[in-house]
């Protein structure tokens, strides 16, 4: 086994000094906070309907990160009414860039927050990820990501995008960070309050 499949294994810890830096996580979101399917139909109107699945322990996940100080970006490489939806929900800036030409909107994302690329996470799954994950502090990837994707990584999840890949990460980030268990007790404590 190489230095770099030690690094990846799923099971390793996200190096803690490393964790500190990370300012913002940036999401990819066909294979990463959902499955990669894309439902496409029809109404009997005749307008067309895209739907995916995404996973609820994710967006709790973003939350978490959320609350702990992190900026959640989404940066997609395809136009989306349903990827618009979620990010809405999640309260996250959304960027969809047609033809997956990422990079120099995360360039310009950087300039606009004073962010240098060692304190950005990605979170990938393919190829058109591959630009970012490559100049990012901490590329991160789902179980099933791409072979040049995992080759690209420093940390993989053992869930599969769309299915909890991005709660493990936001978890297992905030560990490294000290953050964890705080994170979770406000987010409860938030739950906890009755209405007025």
């Amino acid at each position: 086994m190489s230095e770099v499949d030690a690094v990846i294994a799923p099971e390793a810890e996200i190096d803690p000094a490393l964790a500190a830096a990370i300012r913002l996580v940036i999401l990819d979101v066909d294979g990463v906070l959902t499955d990669a399917g894309v439902y496409m139909g029809r109404t009997q109107s005749g307008e067309s309907v895209e739907l995916k699945r995404f996973d609820i322990q994710d967006g709790i996940g973003v939350k978490l990160l959320q609350e702990a100080g992190v900026e959640v970006v989404i940066v997609s490489g395809r136009e989306s009414e349903a990827t618009t939806l979620r990010a809405t929900e999640l309260g996250l800036r959304c960027y969809q860039i047609p033809g997956a030409y990422k990079l120099p909107t995360v360039e310009r994302m950087l300039v606009e927050r004073s962010l240098d690329w060692s304190q950005v996470a990605m979170m990938g799954d393919d190829l058109p990820d591959m630009a970012i994950l490559r100049r990012v502090g901490l590329p991160v990837a789902v179980a099933n990501a791409t072979p040049e994707v995992v080759d690209a990584v420093v940390w993989r999840a053992k869930a599969r995008g769309g299915r909890g890949a991005v709660r493990e990460f936001a978890r297992a980030l905030l560990i490294a960070r000290g953050d964890w268990q705080q994170a979770v007790d406000r987010y409860v404590s938030e739950r906890e309050k009755s209405e007025a």
